[in-house]
């Protein structure tokens, strides 16, 4: 799962070409000619407007117009810049797309849906879901010491400036979350048990002791030891007196008001308007125009097959007992599961390294951005997943990082980790975002977010631990199709819950009879899908695309297949809806044939 900056503009996502007739547009040629200026001019516009609405990101990429600010996710602020959006879209659709050259109108399109997305967006009332039960101001204003640059005496004054925000930061979200208090429009409350606690996690005695002050623990070479007693002081002043006080007004504030207003259904359609917002939701993550109903089906096929292969595997070892009793044995045995967190990270860390040197066997292209590995930080690590990726910064003063979760040892299964390594580092998420951010692209597609594209290659990187050496123990080859299932019945539960009325009971019970997950996964899992509709949609729905234009490659070129030029075909255009993917994949398969 590809790590996301919250209350990010510069995350662009799609629903699908089709709607906006361009499905075949790789197919097809466009006007030759030289890029219209004004949409060269306005494509910057928009870029420069998105990077003001996000500064930390802008940041993080390497552009430092921002330094100063944490951004403003007040109502206001939204509506501004759904106001700005309209603009945009108009000026965009007043110019000329035949005159524009293949790239260009390629560029215009996915700019064209994306500005579309967010108008569509901004009609349904999942503006007041500004939290999530993993996701908070807290835990924004908390990554700022592990995303931001730490080198100079500007770097260090800029965190301090960002700090003595965190007030007004604060205070804005709050309004806004009020608001959604107000219309109905919360998060629902089992899922959302514990975050009281994950927001007191940083109402620390000592500034020492606390998140924001780790930036301070070491000097950098780059500074003056005057200069860095005063960084440090001001550092200090600005946690104690700005950053504590905001957090625990947010603590009493969600405690006092937010918590008692939370939601009793499970699902988002049972808030007003909550049934268009969904669906909405899941056009907007798969980039399909497929219906709650059509992906429910879909999961449910999915699972029924993934199951016939993991009976095989439990006859394979020759297992005396059940699906349900091989299940309880994998969750059981002490044998499955790492002794120390530093056991559970070397192991992780040996599944990365064995899969960095098979690389050539599946790319020819590779990326210059290394990635590292990190524990998931303690604060959230209990309610969140077993792992995630955050991508390197744009201008090389950052690595990828591949977060392990190394709490509740006993719910975090070895024989998983080669289907969760190859997941998130890579030929995963570390390779196509790393690799993407390297591509000669219009910035807006560098940092896109197209899910279905990104976490259907993560999911497809998973298989491709079939075609380089991995999986030779039949337990680990069982854990990866576990990870698959997972992927298939997030169709199923993750529509139950928000289209179909079912119960997070239910959803659980769903998840739990049909994966080797633990119960702790499962249910946390589960609280993902009720508190953030439509996201867990991408991933199978994606995975299945890549696997079905693979095939589809194979047979039509037989013996002329290079699996090493499809994937750095499907990759070298960056994420993008799976309409336009299918379309070009088409049309390289066509030349292929014809010149090969």
């Amino acid at each position: 799962m590809l790590s996301c900056i919250q209350n990010s503009w510069v995350v662009l996502r799609a629903r699908t070409f089709a709607a906006c007739g361009i499905a075949s547009l790789l197919a097809t040629s466009a006007i030759a000619g030289e890029p219209d200026a004004d949409f060269k001019a306005l494509m910057e516009e928009v870029w420069d407007y998105s990077l003001s609405r996000s500064p930390t990101f802008a940041t993080s990429i390497g552009v430092r117009d921002f330094d100063d600010d944490l951004g403003d996710p007040s109502l206001d602020a939204y509506d501004e810049a759904t106001k700005a959006n309209s603009d945009f879209l108009g000026r965009l659709e007043a110019i000329n797309r035949s005159g524009l050259s293949a790239d260009q109108t390629l560029n215009y399109d996915l700019l064209r849906l994306s500005l579309l997305n967010r108008a569509e967006d901004a009609e349904h009332p999942g503006k007041f879901l500004y939290i999530s039960n993993r996701n908070g101001p807290h835990t924004f204003l908390a990554r700022l010491p592990t995303s931001l640059p730490f080198f100079t005496k500007a770097d260090y004054e800029s965190y301090v400036a960002r700090l003595n925000d965190a007030p007004a930061f604060v205070a804005a979200a709050i309004s806004r979350l009020q608001a959604g208090v107000d219309a109905g429009w919360t998060q629902a409350c089992v899922p959302m048990a514990g975050y009281g606690k994950s927001i007191r996690f940083h109402l620390v005695d000592n500034v020492s002791d606390s998140v924001f002050f780790r930036p301070f623990e070491k000097k950098p070479t780059t500074i003056s030891d005057r200069d860095w007693r005063n960084l440090r002081a001001a550092g200090e002043k600005a946690i104690e007196a700005a950053v504590i006080p905001a957090i625990r007004a947010f603590a009493d504030f969600y405690d006092g008001a937010y918590a008692p207003s939370c939601r009793q259904d499970a699902g988002v359609s049972a808030l007003p308007g909550g049934e268009d917002y969904y669906a909405h939701r899941a056009r907007f993550y798969t980039t399909t125009s497929m219906t709650p109903d059509e992906i429910h089906s879909l999961g449910l096929s999915e699972v029924k097959r993934i199951r016939a292969e993991m009976e095989k595997i439990i006859n394979a070892v020759e297992f005396e007992g059940d699906f349900e009793a091989f299940q309880e044995y994998l969750r059981t045995n002490e044998k499955f599961y790492a002794k120390s967190p530093e056991e559970l990270l070397e192991k992780n860390a040996w599944a990365a390294k064995r899969a960095d040197g098979q690389l050539t066997n599946l790319f020819t292209r590779l990326p210059r951005m290394p990635y590292t590995i990190k524990e998931i930080p303690a604060d959230v690590a209990e309610s969140t997943t077993t792992a995630y990726y955050s991508r390197p910064a744009g201008d090389g003063s950052r690595p990828g990082v591949y977060w392990v979760n190394t709490s509740k040892l006993e719910t975090r299964p070895i024989y998983e980790i080669e289907a969760l390594t190859l997941h998130e580092a890579v030929p995963g998420h570390h390779f196509q975002i790393a690799l993407m951010q390297e591509l000669d692209l219009p910035d807006f597609r560098k940092y896109a977010g197209q899910t279905a594209f990104i976490e259907g290659w993560g999911l497809y990187a998973e298989q491709l631990g079939l075609d380089i050496g991995f999986y030779q123990d039949p337990y680990s080859n069982f854990g990866r199709l576990s990870y698959e299932m997972w992927r298939a019945c997030r169709l199923v539960v993750d529509t139950g819950i928000h289209a179909m009325g079912w119960t997070r009971e239910q959803a659980i019970g769903f998840m739990a009879a049909n994966t080797a997950l633990s119960e702790h996964n499962v249910t946390a899992e589960v609280d993902r899908y009720i508190s953030n509709p439509g996201q867990a949609l991408a991933y199978k729905i994606g995975q299945l695309k890549f696997s079905e234009l693979r095939g589809r490659a194979q047979k039509a070129l037989g013996a002329k297949f290079d699996l090493r030029r499809f994937h750095d075909e499907a990759l070298k255009d960056g994420a993008v809806p799976l309409s336009v993917l299918e379309a070009k994949m088409d049309a390289w398969i066509d030349a292929e044939r014809d010149t090969r």
